[in-house]
């Protein structure tokens, strides 16, 4: 299991600018690399990286990515954005067995759900999910497949507050597990790729038991 050190990231503002957010998970010491291929059908490896912090209210993350070939169809909350160009977050805050799925397509479009497996899943509803603030490198209009080397960046603010089923007031000492991907399952060259390897026979990103650990200090 892969256990990452998440800092804290100080701010004047309860809840700073997006643009702010982003430029200091750019200057923060390491990007950590999402690159384990788990599945031999799915070779293809895009350049996949990401920083995460915290802030007093909020989990921060910012993806970066090169791949062979961009998508970004998806435009409504909850729609399939892992057909696109996607890179998601899951993360399971306590002990009851119950994960968050947070998962983005390019232009920051947001499918979330909870629940403790992959068939036993309730989707978070638009008001929930519209609290989730997103700065993308693509901008906001939908797009479709663009061929050749193309690189994104999305910077993602999470409130506390849309981890419902959990009474989160401070991450500061809190020990989480949790795994990033990246996927397109509508590409050309369709892919999976995870941070914490996942050892099943098919691609399978709901698999809390393969899930690494975040300790935040």
């Amino acid at each position: 299991m892969k256990v990452l050190e998440v800092k804290k990231i100080g701010f004047k503002m309860p809840y700073p600018d997006l643009s702010e957010v982003s430029e200091k998970l750019d200057r923060l010491e390491t990007r950590i690399p999402a690159g384990e291929v788990n599945w031999g059908n799915f070779p293809y490896k895009p350049d996949v990286a990401f920083s995460i912090g915290y802030s007093e209210n909020e989990l921060l993350l910012k993806y970066y990515v090169t791949e062979k070939y961009f998508r970004a169809e998806k435009t409504e909350t909850n729609q399939a954005v892992y057909e696109d160009s996607c890179v998601e977050f899951f993360i399971s805050p306590g002990d009851d067995g119950i994960y968050y799925n947070l998962e983005f397509n390019g232009i920051g479009t947001c499918l979330m759900g909870a629940g403790t497996d992959r068939n036993n899943r309730t989707r978070l509803t638009t008001e929930l999910i519209s609290r989730i603030r997103r700065l993308t490198s693509a901008g906001k209009k939908p797009v479709a497949e663009i061929p050749g080397k193309f690189f994104w960046t999305i910077t993602i603010a999470i409130p506390f507050e849309v981890f419902l089923y959990h009474d989160i007031k401070s991450l500061k000492g809190k020990t989480f597990n949790a795994n990033f991907y990246k996927c397109g399952d509508k590409l050309r060259i369709p892919h999976y790729i995870t941070w914490n390897p996942v050892n099943t026979e098919k691609p399978d990103f709901h698999r809390p038991s393969f899930f690494g650990q975040l300790r935040f200090v």
